[in-house]
């Protein structure tokens, strides 16, 4: 049952994967825009030679620095080359151009869209660890201060929506697509990073559903706003939201990481049913309030009004 499992997968991940390449196989192609993201990167003034792939002759005035906007002038494939067979000659204007090792431009450079950009940045790993750091401890306080003032929190003593629950659960989603695209297809990948659309009808079928899950988090991220705002006290709201947030974040990080080594699928199946059943069971408002019409666990006093429904 688990290799047909696994075989199901890979042929829905490599069938609907396909992707629009240039035609050298590369990602990027002549004329493509690049910003440097390094302090500065010195340009080779002379073109490399077959005979000669490697030049020491670097000139100190040929440099560009942070910023700096690149465009693809050319691409030069020398097999001879023990460091990085590919050249690529890029331009900042006319005057300063040059080339360089396309392993030193792709460490140094990103593309100039800025979905490509956001994408750099939100992979940076080291930024996740030190973020991850501090929802430890925003989480930690968190829950320290509402086992003493009884302060909501997502998941353990939350409020009569079923928002905050489906976002946790659509980020995690999010982050075991991410790392299943990583995993299976990471070419697929490497061609949105270059390419980037906020279409989910232009793209293949895994990159599709991983953005419509991306937009689906900011639709329930809006109204998870306006029912926390509504239900919730201004001090009670920020240390809500507070919790929220570090959840999903450590969801995010959590499935990122542990699907690549497959435990993140069953995690992610027991999440989602603890999530909904304690949410079902515990959370699911079963009346509205007859004078205000706030939701209700339970009748009784109203605690938004203070009518009481019986």
């Amino acid at each position: 049952m688990r290799n047909v499992a696994l075989i199901f997968l890979s042929a829905l991940f490599f069938s609907a994967c396909s992707y629009p390449r240039q035609g050298d196989g590369r990602p990027y192609g002549i004329n493509y825009n690049f910003e440097l993201w390094g302090d500065s990167l010195i340009l080779q003034s002379d073109q490399p030679t077959h005979n000669q792939p490697i030049s020491t002759m670097l000139d100190s005035n040929n440099v560009v620095y942070q910023g700096d906007p690149l465009v693809v002038a050319q691409i030069m494939i020398i097999p001879e080359d023990s460091v990085d067979s590919v050249w690529v000659k890029v331009a900042r204007d006319q005057l300063t151009m040059g080339w360089t090792h396309e392993s030193v431009l792709i460490a140094n450079a990103v593309p100039s869209d800025p979905i490509s950009q956001f994408i750099f940045f939100f992979s940076q790993r080291h930024y996740w660890y030190f973020l991850g750091f501090i929802i430890c401890l925003i989480l930690l306080t968190v829950f320290h201060l509402m086992r003493r003032k009884g302060f909501h929190v997502v998941h353990f003593n939350d409020i009569a929506t079923c928002y905050p629950t489906a976002l946790a659960l659509t980020v995690s989603g999010s982050a075991v697509l991410y790392a299943s695209i990583q995993k299976f297809v990471p070419e697929t990948w490497v061609q949105f990073y270059y390419h980037p659309s906020i279409n989910p009808f232009e793209l293949p079928f895994i990159l599709a559903l991983f953005l419509s899950s991306v937009w689906l988090i900011l639709i329930l991220l809006v109204a998870s706003l306006d029912e926390v705002n509504r239900q919730l006290r201004f001090s009670d709201t920020i240390m809500y939201l507070l919790s929220l947030f570090g959840v999903c974040v450590l969801c995010y990080m959590v499935f990122s990481i542990l699907t690549l080594y497959w435990v993140g699928y069953l995690l992610f199946v027991v999440y989602a049913v603890w999530a909904l059943w304690r949410y079902i069971r515990r959370y699911r408002p079963h009346y509205i309030c007859g004078k205000c019409g706030s939701k209700l666990h339970a009748l009784g006093r109203c605690p938004h009004c203070g009518a009481m429904n019986e």
